[in-house]
Protein backbone atom coordinates (compact mmCIF):
# COMPACT_ATOMS: atom_id res chain seq x y z
CA UNK A 1 0.00 0.00 0.00
CA UNK A 2 1.05 3.41 -0.67
CA UNK A 3 2.41 6.05 1.85
CA UNK A 4 -0.61 8.22 0.93
CA UNK A 5 -3.42 5.62 0.57
CA UNK A 6 -1.85 4.11 4.01
CA UNK A 7 -2.68 8.30 4.94
CA UNK A 8 -6.21 7.92 3.96
CA UNK A 9 -6.74 4.41 5.70
CA UNK A 10 -5.77 6.15 9.10
CA UNK A 11 -7.78 9.26 7.91
CA UNK A 12 -10.83 7.03 7.49
CA UNK A 13 -10.55 5.00 11.02
CA UNK A 14 -9.96 7.89 13.06
CA UNK A 15 -12.37 10.68 12.42
CA UNK A 16 -12.98 13.91 13.23
CA UNK A 17 -11.02 17.22 13.72
CA UNK A 18 -10.86 17.43 17.54
CA UNK A 19 -7.39 17.71 19.03
CA UNK A 20 -7.18 13.84 20.41
CA UNK A 21 -8.14 12.95 17.01
CA UNK A 22 -5.81 14.45 15.41
CA UNK A 23 -3.28 13.78 17.96
CA UNK A 24 -4.11 9.77 17.54
CA UNK A 25 -3.62 10.42 13.62
CA UNK A 26 -0.47 11.32 13.83
CA UNK A 27 0.71 8.86 16.65
CA UNK A 28 -0.98 6.79 13.69
CA UNK A 29 0.58 7.28 11.05
CA UNK A 30 4.48 7.60 12.86
CA UNK A 31 3.76 4.42 14.65
CA UNK A 32 2.65 2.77 10.82
CA UNK A 33 5.01 4.43 8.85
CA UNK A 34 7.62 5.64 10.79
CA UNK A 35 7.89 9.00 9.63
CA UNK A 36 5.91 11.34 8.38
CA UNK A 37 6.09 15.26 6.64
CA UNK A 38 4.45 17.84 7.94
CA UNK A 39 2.86 18.73 4.57
CA UNK A 40 1.77 14.96 4.25
CA UNK A 41 0.01 15.57 7.83
CA UNK A 42 -1.56 18.76 7.12
CA UNK A 43 -2.77 17.05 3.42
CA UNK A 44 -3.66 13.46 4.28
CA UNK A 45 -4.52 13.22 8.07
CA UNK A 46 -6.25 16.59 8.01
CA UNK A 47 -4.06 17.87 10.86
CA UNK A 48 -3.90 21.87 9.78
CA UNK A 49 -1.16 22.37 12.21
CA UNK A 50 0.88 18.72 12.97
CA UNK A 51 3.80 21.08 15.51
CA UNK A 52 1.67 20.85 18.74
CA UNK A 53 0.20 17.69 17.90
CA UNK A 54 3.92 16.73 18.24
CA UNK A 55 4.20 18.38 20.98
CA UNK A 56 1.46 16.60 22.83
CA UNK A 57 3.10 13.64 21.59
CA UNK A 58 6.54 14.15 22.80
CA UNK A 59 5.01 14.99 26.07
CA UNK A 60 2.94 11.55 26.55
CA UNK A 61 6.66 9.87 25.82
CA UNK A 62 6.59 9.51 22.27
CA UNK A 63 10.63 10.30 20.85
CA UNK A 64 10.04 12.14 17.80
CA UNK A 65 13.11 13.85 15.80
CA UNK A 66 12.39 16.42 13.42
CA UNK A 67 14.84 16.59 10.09
CA UNK A 68 14.00 18.69 6.78
CA UNK A 69 13.07 17.51 3.03
CA UNK A 70 12.41 19.28 -0.03
CA UNK A 71 8.96 18.74 -1.48
CA UNK A 72 7.05 19.40 -4.40
CA UNK A 73 3.70 20.40 -4.60
CA UNK A 74 1.23 20.66 -7.00
CA UNK A 75 1.93 23.64 -8.23
CA UNK A 76 5.81 22.16 -9.18
CA UNK A 77 7.51 24.49 -6.85
CA UNK A 78 9.75 22.90 -3.83
CA UNK A 79 9.31 23.71 -0.26
CA UNK A 80 11.61 23.12 2.76
CA UNK A 81 9.21 20.94 4.83
CA UNK A 82 9.61 19.19 7.92
CA UNK A 83 9.51 15.31 8.86
CA UNK A 84 9.14 13.65 11.87
CA UNK A 85 11.00 10.70 12.62
CA UNK A 86 9.90 8.23 15.49
CA UNK A 87 12.54 7.23 17.29
CA UNK A 88 10.68 5.40 20.21
CA UNK A 89 7.41 5.09 21.67
CA UNK A 90 6.10 5.03 25.20
CA UNK A 91 7.12 2.67 27.87
CA UNK A 92 3.89 -0.05 28.01
CA UNK A 93 2.62 1.53 24.19
CA UNK A 94 2.69 -1.98 22.82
Amino acid sequence: MSRQLSLQAITAEIPGISVAAQRLRLATALERLGSITTFDAMRHLDIYDPRPRKLELLAAGYNITLSWDQTVTESGETHRVGRYVLKGIPEGKM
